[in-house]
């Protein structure tokens, strides 16, 4: 089983407007409502690739309410820590007209140490995690020592994880030696201290992250690929150029494809192909759907990966 972890779920509202204009009335085109979170994501395009799976988080409140019914009705087997708070919602704009995204991420409700108990309590009894997948921002109220406690529970357990967060979160983290990593190249530069302007400094500062006793270090790149440092060396998957219709999610759906090859036997340079062509597919999804299964399967075949 693969368990999904999103301890700051939401969610997420989109609104199509056609030009927006500042100081006056933008009628809404078309407006959509998804259940988001890092995690929550790799759940939906886990369970798109028929791989079994549980949604594990907080909800609150009426939004809370509405994300879980949201996932059950595609499918997503849930089992949420109820905190009193209320899940967040947060707002993606899309502007047809320029071909804009902008989103507004709100900060969501604050957990009870209670309530953190309650989800370390259910972490402890999950029945035989195969993979662990923790990924996303804290909710207030919440230290980076629950990641790093959460990976020590699953470990002791015999999962396997993969660490998807940034800033202190992940080096907290990343002290419980999770299996893989994915920092984006934003947050590997936030690591480093310093920006990473060649591949070179790219693989060198992965590399530094793969010696504090990381198995795998996965860095995405946006349209340069996604570079994987391993015993099975140093690979890089460029995907091919394609119209970016939408930027969210694309980093999940990669965890999720990479964890689908894993999952299913495959080794990891070829998993490493998954992960990319995941990603590519959802950024050819308008809004914030996530990649399928035709794109997934076209784009996989296409793809090379090469050593650097």
């Amino acid at each position: 089983m693969i368990y999904t972890v999103t301890l700051n779920p939401a969610l997420d509202r989109t609104i199509s407007i056609k030009n927006i204009n500042s100081d006056d009335c933008n009628r809404i085109e078309n407006e959509q409502l998804y259940a988001g979170g890092k995690g929550i994501d790799v759940s939906k395009v886990l369970t798109k690739f028929g791989v079994k799976n549980k949604a594990l988080g907080f909800v609150g409140g009426f939004a809370g309410e509405e994300l879980e019914g949201l996932l059950i009705n595609e499918g997503i087997a849930c089992d949420f820590v109820r905190i009193a708070g209320r899940t967040r919602t947060n707002i993606i704009v899309n502007d047809i007209g320029a071909n804009t995204q902008t989103l507004f991420n709100a900060k969501g409700p604050t957990i009870t140490a209670y309530e953190l108990m309650q989800l370390i309590h259910k972490i402890e009894n999950l029945a035989d995690p195969a993979y662990v997948i923790i990924s996303g921002s804290l909710p207030l109220g919440v230290n980076p020592e629950i990641y790093r406690k959460i990976i020590e529970i699953v470990k002791g357990k015999g999962a396997k994880v993969i660490l998807d967060t940034d800033g202190e979160a992940l080096l907290v983290g990343m002290q419980e030696r999770p299996n893989i990593i994915k920092p984006n190249i934003h947050e590997l530069s936030r690591l480093a201290g310093r920006p990473l302007e060649s591949m070179d400094s790219v693989v060198e500062a992965a590399t530094n992250l793969r010696e504090r006793g990381i198995e795998i270090v996965l860095v995405s790149m946006g349209s340069k690929g996604i570079l994987m440092i391993s015993d099975s060396g140093r690979y890089l998957v460029q995907p091919p150029a394609v119209e970016a219709k939408n930027k969210i999610g694309a980093g999940d759906s990669a965890v999720a494809g990479f964890a689908f090859g894993l999952s299913t036997g495959k080794d990891v340079v070829l998993s490493l192909t998954y992960a990319v062509a995941a990603g590519t597919a959802t950024i050819l999804q308008a809004g914030t759907a996530l990649c399928n299964l035709e794109d997934f399967h076209n784009l996989q075949t296409k793809l090379t990966p090469q050593k650097v």
